[in-house]
């Protein structure tokens, strides 16, 4: 299927955590062409192509605001764990005939302007965002938690309770377990398996965006994490240990005063 567009702009949005294509499915083709790829939702306009990816992603090519607009409102309907704060990326693209697919400068260069070409770059530029989430996310908890390893170097030890100790764990074990439960989406999408034709177009857009050394260094943060959650469960155990070696003291200073009483 051939698109025509009224702009020459790409929008990524990262809408939330997961999007229902069934029931957004049910809703929006009573109104646009809508066809199902997997894990992917196409929607055709009369001029723009949108694709809705169900881990939570729409990529729009070449639809003005104002509509583009009024189909998230729609999807937003059908997203669960919603952005708080709009997360959008804006991309250009240009269609230049039997051109080979590049980017450069963030624009994307196309050789037609069909379906399964935008299709094929979109699956790139929506790995980008849902990645982007990601190495926040992992950022974000090494770097509130950096004092904590500072700490155990100068004194020795942690100064948090046990109860302190078990939230932090359960903070990073499920910052780490959300990563890990959708890291597969970094992978070469399943799509190519099916149109193994269009996967040269994904990768040239995915190495644009860097996504291979920004999988690895995600892991390396997520390394990193792990570390924290094991130092985290050493401490608790410690701390765990002490006091029961404290009970056991306490209890036999008692059996003590008791005998020297009777």
């Amino acid at each position: 299927m051939t698109i025509t567009f009224t702009t020459n702009d790409v929008e990524v949005s990262l809408l939330g955590n997961t999007i229902r294509l069934d029931l957004l499915n049910e809703q929006i083709s009573k109104i646009y062409f809508v066809k199902r790829y997997r894990d992917v939702l196409s929607i055709s306009t009369p001029k723009g192509q949108m694709y809705i990816f169900d881990y939570g992603v729409a990529i729009s090519w070449g639809i003005i605001d104002n509509k583009k607009s009024q189909l998230l409102n729609m999807v937003q309907e059908h997203v669960s764990e919603t952005n708080l704060q709009k997360d959008t990326e804006r991309f250009h693209f240009k269609i230049t005939e039997n051109a080979s697919v590049s980017m450069i400068d963030d624009t994307i260069t196309l050789p037609d302007n069909k379906t399964m070409t935008l299709l094929a770059a979109s699956h790139a530029l929506a790995q980008s965002a849902k990645l982007g989430r990601f190495e926040v996310m992992a950022e974000r908890t090494i770097k509130d938690n950096a004092y904590l390893s500072q700490t155990l170097a100068k004194t020795g030890k942690i100064p948090l309770s046990r109860k302190k100790l078990s939230m932090l764990r359960g903070a990073l074990f499920s910052t780490k377990s959300d990563i890990l439960l959708h890291f597969n989406l970094l992978d070469t999408p399943e799509f190519f398996w099916e149109y193994p034709e269009q996967e040269q177009k994904y990768l040239t857009v995915s190495k644009y965006l860097d996504l291979k050394p920004r999988v690895e260094l995600l892991t390396m943060k997520l390394a990193t994490i792990n570390e924290l959650h094991e130092m985290l469960a050493a401490e608790q155990n410690h701390k765990h240990s002490s006091f029961l070696e404290w009970i056991i003291i306490i209890l036999i200073a008692v059996e003590i005063v008791m005998f020297l009483v009777d």
